[in-house]
């Protein structure tokens, strides 16, 4: 299949993008004298300020995605992937996720809470497009699968429990008062979607566990959170906890189901 100049501009373009993202990190971390995450928008996205809230060491999980996504723009640069269709159709929504992550990231530095919203959830439904191209074809090797299916379904994962969080801190900075019901109801409310969303993403990537782990990951130190800091919050904890084990179960039951399924084909063809 011959190279194009579209393969050259999607390369180029996914290369830039990681050094914009890896830019925005640091400035999300503080390196070049931003307000770290948790403190900026008045301390609105910290561990501690709404039922939602991921505990402080969730956010440890930003290090392997981000090496995922170096991992990612090196192999995309790879001879054999140059003209790759699977490339061709993922790597124009990977270069810009990467650009809405650094994005999202500049919004909450400035304190604009609602447009932050919006930044992520456009980043959760380019990378839920990812999941929906990479999910037709399986991957051509071991290192593929890690490199390509596991760093984009860590991210996505990750993104959607991030999502949940970052709503919650917007409305309640907005005044939000969820119209006199508990705030456990909320939070548990969203768990259970969060969780439906899980089950749905196993059944249609056939139990990626990249993308239940990160998922269960985000919330299981939700569970933490709301059990060692505030606002602790007994029903959430309980609720996130559930939520995780199962994303995780569907994930792994489905896994488990495709690989006897396609066990005898398998056996017949050697």
């Amino acid at each position: 299949m011959a190279i194009t100049m579209s393969d050259t501009a999607r390369q180029i373009t996914v290369t830039v993008s990681l050094a914009v993202c890896i830019v925005g990190s640091m400035i999300g971390v503080g390196v070049f004298g931003g307000t770290p995450i948790a403190q900026a928008a008045g301390g609105a996205l910290a561990a501690d300020s709404t039922l939602l809230a991921p505990a402080t060491p969730a956010f440890s999980i930003w290090s392997v995605v981000y090496t995922g996504l170096a991992a990612y723009t090196v192999w995309q640069w790879l001879p054999s992937q140059r003209t790759n269709p699977r490339q061709r159709k993922l790597g124009w929504l990977v270069a810009l996720s990467m650009i809405l992550n650094a994005a999202w990231i500049l919004s909450v530095q400035a304190g604009w809470l609602a447009a932050s919203v919006l930044v992520i959830v456009g980043l959760l439904a380019v990378l839920a497009g990812c999941f929906l191209r990479y999910s037709r074809s399986r991957p051509s090797s071991p290192v593929e699968a890690v490199v390509v299916d596991g760093t984009l379904g860590l991210y996505l994962g990750w993104t959607s429990v991030a999502v949940c969080a970052n709503i919650a801190a917007a409305l309640k900075a907005a005044g939000f008062s969820g119209f006199g019901w508990r705030p456990e109801v909320w939070s548990i409310a969203v768990l259970v979607v969060v969780a439906a969303v899980g089950i749905a993403l196993a059944v249609k990537g056939q139990g990626r566990l990249a993308l239940a782990a990160a998922i269960a990951w985000g919330l299981l130190w939700i569970t933490v959170g709301r059990s060692a800091d505030a606002p602790e919050s007994f029903p959430t904890a309980i609720a996130s906890a559930a939520a995780a084990a199962v994303v995780l179960g569907a994930a792994i039951l489905v896994r488990t189901r495709v690989a006897l399924a396609t066990a005898p084909v398998r056996n017949r063809r050697a």
